[in-house]
């Protein structure tokens, strides 16, 4: 499997704890997800936020006022797809606190889920869009070693 080009800028807001989050994100982690989850070349930024950033977001681009664990922000689908993920770090503890993952697990989940919502995946448009999403999901996760978040 030939892998795409990433150009990848990591970031960090302001919230407790957040050398747990920084070490469950090593760089080259965060790369090998997201190029995983690739078709095409991407320059993309990854800002890890707190509650009160996370729910601002959601609240001025989705109109909904609270944090939710990941949000994409896609400028550009080719032939270089661009964008921005935006995950909520206390909601991702609590997610994976609550379904018993390690959280650099779900945080391989949540960026590859975000990658492809920025390259057009989509849940919310019907079934069948969500289940051809959640098994593409689970094929790129399985090959980087990452159990099916779905069972």
């Amino acid at each position: 499997m030939t892998l795409h080009t990433l150009t990848l800028s990591l970031q960090y807001g302001t919230f407790d704890d957040i050398a747990t989050h920084r070490a469950a994100l090593p760089r080259h982690k965060v790369a090998r997800w997201i190029r995983h989850a690739l078709d095409m070349d991407a320059e993309m930024a990854i800002r890890i936020v707190g509650e009160e950033e996370g729910q601002q977001l959601n609240r001025d681009y989705r109109q909904k006022d609270y944090p939710t664990n990941v949000l994409t922000f896609d400028y550009c689908t080719g032939p270089v797809m661009m964008a921005d993920l935006v995950l909520c770090a206390p909601v991702v503890a609590r997610e994976a606190a609550e379904q018993g993952k390690t959280l650099a697990d779900h945080y391989a989940h949540l960026l590859v889920h975000g990658t492809l919502h920025a390259q057009g995946w989509d849940h919310e448009t019907s079934d069948a869009d969500a289940q051809a999403m959640e098994a593409r999901e689970v094929e790129v996760l399985a090959r980087l070693g990452v159990a099916n978040p779905y069972a």
